[in-house]
């Protein structure tokens, strides 16, 4: 009885974990099990399940030697009754052979499921040397470095320094210094608030009543030197009382016998505890505080006020000093902006040359277009691939002539013009021509093509041409006749005739003969540079 029991509980536990296995399917595709080295497969899972399903894909998930180039969020679908849920990760492989894709574990509701695993296969790319070409390996390109942009980015980026340093000077140590001038009390005012701040102290040993004494004697000495112009801070007590005895007899200021009396009281008591280590009587502090205080009040009052002239010529002179210190910051302020301004040029023309920092500061025009952005377009028939500093304008030219694509003209700082010629259809000739007629033909069609060149530079005003020849090949493979020299042209602007390089490369294809011309002048320190990327560029488009 009890094991039918048993039996019966188990079946019904198992029962809801049974369905809930069946309701829930996991599979897995890929777009393609036959790849090549190199290509991208799409590798999917996807569970079907309620909506209450909680499904959790692996965040790690591994795919043997598969690279995993992305992966997407999880996608969800309803379908019918069920929802699909689905990510996709996209695979590549770099070496041939047989690869599995191992099994992938999803979580749903807590339960596991593993998917199948996959095998691909992973094929080489077959090269027919029968039918395509090969080439030699190209040697390493030596890049010259271009530091003209990191030049200019240095030489801002000190002046932006320099002018964030002086607005910081201007809005914080200017500001400050201006509102500590502010803060700053008259000599009464400040004597006053020092001897308030006395109040607080009490001595006890020797070394405090020295102390003590000597801000006491300190304040008094400096405000009779501030207020009543008297040279108290350096004068000794015997001194100080004889000048004021003599600043009360001569009437420039009419102090009490009483005062100078109580001072000279304060001071004696003062030389006594600082040189004598003599220590006073219990609450003489107090005493002598209140009397320096009574001599500072009674000397305020006595001193004669100031007459409108003597008014104003403090205000003279206070402005006059102001303008000084003004004039000595601004000095200062320029000075140092100078020396840092000297030393970061001096820095980069050591590292990058003296005409580079020179031509970059001034904005030279061609190192302007070697730095620039370059733009890579297809121009003509055939296509003709090629890197320039500016888009190649098409030109209007007659109905039925050349197809011409230029960028500026002969005044500009460096001229490129693209030019595509279509040639006649070929009679058919019943013999072929000897070596010897071919070699004619090749001179005189390159004598025509001179000549045209030549008569081309003289319509546009150029004289004293100069004409050499060269057979090329470019560094994409395509074979050139290289005409190049230099002529003498009258640019705007220039008073004298500009000497100029030019270049003429010559690409005699069957159906159409392409001539690509660069021009600028001979004086120019980029124009080879741009020359070069330029030519180093021109690719012709195979059409498949």
């Amino acid at each position: 009885m009890t094991r039918k029991i048993l039996l019966l509980c188990a079946c019904l536990f198992s029962t809801p974990l049974l369905f809930a296995q069946k309701a829930y399917d996991l599979q897995v595709a890929i777009d393609t099990t036959k790849m090549r080295i190199g290509e991208k497969i799409e590798y999917t899972l996807q569970v079907k399940a309620d909506s209450a399903a909680q499904i959790i894909f692996s965040e790690r998930p591994f795919f043997g030697s598969f690279e995993v180039l992305e992966e997407t969020l999880v996608d969800t679908f309803r379908a019918k009754s069920n929802y699909l849920f689905t990510k996709k990760y996209a695979l590549i492989q770099f070496d041939s052979g047989a690869y599995w894709l191992p099994s992938q574990k999803v979580l749903v509701n807590g339960f596991s499921k593993i998917s199948d695993s996959l095998l691909v296969q992973v094929a080489t790319i077959p090269v027919d040397t029968l039918k395509q070409k090969l080439f030699d390996i190209k040697p390493v390109a030596e890049v010259a470095q271009n530091f003209d942009a990191l030049t200019q980015s240095i030489v801002y980026g000190v002046l932006s320094v320099l002018l964030m340093l002086a607005l910081i000077y201007a809005f914080f140590f200017a500001k400050k210094r201006r509102e500590e001038r502010k803060k700053k009390l008259p000599p009464f005012e400040r004597a006053i608030k020092e001897l308030k701040a006395l109040q607080s102290i009490n001595p006890s040993i020797q070394e405090e009543y020295k102390q003590y004494y000597s801000r006491l004697t300190d304040v008094v000495r400096r405000y009779l030197e501030e207020e009543a112009k008297i040279s108290a801070l350096e004068s000794t007590t015997d001194e100080l009382l004889l000048k004021l005895e003599a600043f009360k007899q001569s009437g420039q200021l009419e102090l009490e016998g009483e005062t100078i009396k109580n001072l000279k009281t304060v001071l004696h008591t003062a030389d006594l505890v600082k040189f004598a280590r003599s220590t006073p009587e219990f609450g003489s502090t107090a005493k002598d505080r209140g009397l320096v205080e009574g001599v500072v009040i009674e000397t305020k009052e006595a001193l004669p006020e100031p007459t409108p002239e003597e008014i104003q010529e403090r205000e003279e002179y206070r402005l006059l000093l102001a303008k000084k210190r003004r004039k000595k910051q601004l000095q200062f302020g320029l000075a140092s902006a100078g020396i840092l301004i000297i030393f970061s040029l001096g820095i980069a023309i050591g590292i990058y040359g003296y005409y580079p920092v020179r031509d970059t500061l001034f904005g030279y025009p061609t190192l302007q277009l070697k730095n620039k952005e370059w733009i890579i377009s297809q121009y003509g028939t055939p296509p003709v691939k090629i890197s320039t500093p500016q888009v190649l304008r098409r030109v209007k030219t007659e109905k039925g002539g050349a197809l011409r694509f230029s960028s500026g003209n002969y005044d500009s700082p460096f001229y490129i013009d693209l030019v595509f010629n279509q040639k006649p259809l070929k009679k058919e000739v019943k013999e072929a021509p000897s070596k010897e007629d071919e070699d004619i033909q090749k001179n005189e069609k390159v004598k025509e093509l001179i000549n045209s060149i030549i008569n081309d530079f003289q319509s546009r005003g150029a004289v004293n041409i100069l004409i050499k020849e060269d057979e090329i090949t470019t560094l994409s493979g395509i074979p050139s006749l290289k005409i190049f020299g230099t002529l003498d042209y009258p640019k705007k602007g220039k008073s004298k005739r500009v000497r100029c390089n030019y270049t003429t490369h010559v690409f005699d294809f069957e159906e159409v003969g392409i001539n690509l011309t660069l021009l600028y002048e001979k004086e120019d320190r980029y124009g080879k540079a741009i020359e070069k990327r330029v030519m180093d560029s021109f690719e012709l488009i195979k059409e498949l």
